[in-house]
């Protein structure tokens, strides 16, 4: 592929999402959770959503991931329905806590969604390797959750999200329950894994720093119901250290970030 046509691809739109609204149903009164959310994901991003509490953020990656169902708009995932994207493993999810089966060990809970793709034996043990190696845990395959750190507990989570190739990362505050020194150490390592595996990655968090470390793109979203107040770009390099937090362009674009969810608040209030 010449560098032209690569370009081209990776600016392709890979989630298309258009007068999105969701509304839960409860005995008393009906929750309103999204409100009109218009948004476009390429190939390639490193989106993140921020927000307030409650304010819609991970209701609206649990829409993209097919978990919940919008009340009216449309969503296209790769170019298809987030059910049919679901079903072809167009993506994976790792959640706020690990979520790892305690009487597996790490290689066995990496094997998990291979086993159910039917996967061979060869392939399992190839693929869960590889992925341990990109997230620094080659040597503890055989260890069993409860003897890892929270912080490595979440590394393999990473690992098994990423086993079977997907073309996305969905992560919902994966790091938000770690000290933090952990989760900068993570934040480097989830922006070398981005780099070497060209994933698309949908990333939620509470931490402004964290978002605009991360993230090309950063969607900022107001108090329920939730909606887009602003999409804040970032032209960082990608191979970018932690020296960059003390640059202009980074507390800019950090002092961009706070201003819009003052907005977002002040709408919502």
């Amino acid at each position: 592929m010449n560098e032209s046509s690569s370009s081209k691809a990776s600016q392709s739109t890979i989630i298309d999402i258009s007068n999105l609204y969701l509304t839960f149903e409860t005995q008393t009164e009906p929750v309103h959770a999204l409100s009109d959310v218009n948004l476009q994901v390429n190939s390639g991003d490193f989106l993140s959503f921020i927000g307030p509490s409650g304010c819609g953020k991970t209701t609206l990656l649990r829409v993209i991931a097919d978990l919940e169902k919008p009340t009216s708009g449309t969503i296209s995932v790769e170019g298809q329905s987030p059910h049919e994207a679901r079903l072809n493993r167009s993506y994976g999810y790792v959640f706020q806590t690990p979520a790892l089966l305690p009487w597996r060990n790490v290689e066995s809970n990496i094997h998990l969604p291979l086993e159910v793709s039917g996967y061979s034996k060869h392939e399992q043990k190839k693929l869960s390797q590889h992925y341990l190696s990109l997230v620094g845990l080659s040597g503890f395959e055989k260890k069993y959750p409860w003897q890892l750190s929270g912080g490595m507990q979440q590394r393999v989570s990473i690992a098994r999200a990423l086993s079977f190739d997907p073309g996305m990362l969905l992560m919902d505050e994966p790091f938000g329950a770690l000290d933090e020194i952990t989760r900068d150490r993570l934040n480097e390592e989830l922006l070398r894994l981005w780099q070497e595996t060209q994933k698309t990655v949908v990333f939620v968090t509470h931490s402004i720093p964290e978002a605009v470390f991360l993230s090309n793109k950063i969607v900022v979203m107001s108090d329920r119901p939730g909606k887009i107040i602003d999409i804040i770009e970032t032209n960082f390099p990608k191979d970018r250290t932690f020296d960059i937090r003390e640059t202009p362009e980074f507390l800019e674009a950090s002092q961009r970030v706070r201003e819009a969810l003052k907005e977002g608040h002040n709408d919502g209030s």
